[in-house]
């Protein structure tokens, strides 16, 4: 009973301002780990873990469940108020509102990472589990839509412009692979917090700009040429090392540089690439958070939720994109761009 009472009492914070510094999935995280004490205590606290009132440590910044073993550390017991659903928005939406928010912006070449970063001050950050699986949405969304281009590609392979055409896919996806697995385990990347994020989304209007207007004074293409899948691929590390660039425009306006000037034709280049690239990341960054054990306590009714709001909103979003830039340029994509890295540098603090 003691040590079941010294493990609950470690429990303890540093602050007393957690109802605002901490998210509703936070302490609901901690609560989990409370619920997860030894389990000779089960019979003496039941179900009844919801409403014990969890504190965290504050040390530079960052929050930490403190345990009986870090008695050196003057940890206190602070009753803190209950968070009630009325104060805080409810988990569930929150997940919804992000999934929208995946579907949204993953495709579009505006950049998730910006948009996630600013969303997660008002409906929390979720874990890297989470983030994955509705990134996976967002992919799937784009099988979907392609899914017929992708099956005349897969039983047309006798035909010489399908095979030409497979082969440049697989090449672009193996030069993003050869080259952005060293460049992921060399851990060249610079942090998800605002000032490099808002920068890539400044740089990124302003090549958009330039580079479509000097596309536009190439001929009409829509042949993929080797060149352009070798940038394809090159474009897509480049994305993944600075946050905020956007894979998608990345990646298209390259390959419209390179001679694929007709923008429809290399954003449907674009796209079909990121279909295995971007499984084949999501998986890799799953496996790793396996093997680390960090696939507990996840909220699966949030993630299936997320997930679901991802695909569905991805497949309208990218069926409309398609359909717009037939007919219209990237300038408003770009001004946009410029727009929100400004605001990130003007009104969020740089180290968040």
């Amino acid at each position: 009973m003691n040590s079941i009472w010294l493990s609950l009492m470690s429990f303890s914070i540093f602050s007393r301002d957690i109802g605002q510094n901490l998210g509703g999935s936070g302490v609901r995280c901690l609560q989990q780990l409370a619920c997860q004490l030894p389990q000779a205590g089960n019979s003496l606290f039941s179900k009844r873990c919801v409403g014990l009132r969890l504190v965290v440590m504050h040390q530079h910044g960052a929050f930490h469940p403190v345990t009986h073993q870090t008695s050196a550390w003057p940890a206190m017991l602070y009753p803190l108020p209950v968070i009630r659903p009325s104060t805080l928005m409810s988990d569930t939406i929150s997940a919804l509102l992000l999934g929208i928010l995946e579907g949204l912006t993953e495709f579009l070449p505006v950049s998730s990472t910006g948009h996630l970063l600013i969303a997660e001050r008002w409906l929390g950050a979720r874990s890297d589990f989470f983030n994955i699986v509705i990134q996976a949405g967002a992919i799937l969304s784009v099988a979907l839509v392609f899914r017929q281009r992708l099956w005349s590609l897969a039983t047309g392979l006798g035909d010489p412009g399908n095979r030409d055409y497979v082969l440049k896919l697989a090449t672009a996806f193996l030069v993003t692979a050869l080259v952005g697995l060293p460049v992921r385990l060399a851990g060249w990347q610079l942090p998800e917090t605002v000032t490099p994020v808002a920068w890539a989304l400044v740089f990124g209007g302003v090549w958009m700009l330039l580079a479509e207007g000097f596309a536009a004074r190439l001929p009409d293409r829509d042949s993929v040429t080797w060149k352009v899948a070798v940038g394809v691929g090159l474009a897509q590390v480049v994305a993944g090392v600075f946050p905020g660039t956007s894979r998608s425009a990345a990646a298209i306006f390259l390959a419209m540089l390179l001679g694929l000037s007709r923008r429809a034709a290399a954003a449907e280049f674009v796209f079909l690439v990121g279909i295995p690239t971007m499984f084949a990341a999501s998986g890799y960054a799953f496996f790793e958070l396996a093997r680390h054990g960090q696939l507990a306590h996840e909220a699966w009714s949030d993630v299936g939720i997320a997930f679901a709001a991802a695909v569905v909103t991805g497949f309208v979003v990218v069926k409309w994109l398609l359909g717009y830039i037939k007919h219209h340029r990237f300038t408003g994509f770009a001004v946009y761009r410029l727009a929100l890295g400004a605001a990130l540098l003007l009104f969020l603090p740089a180290g968040h």
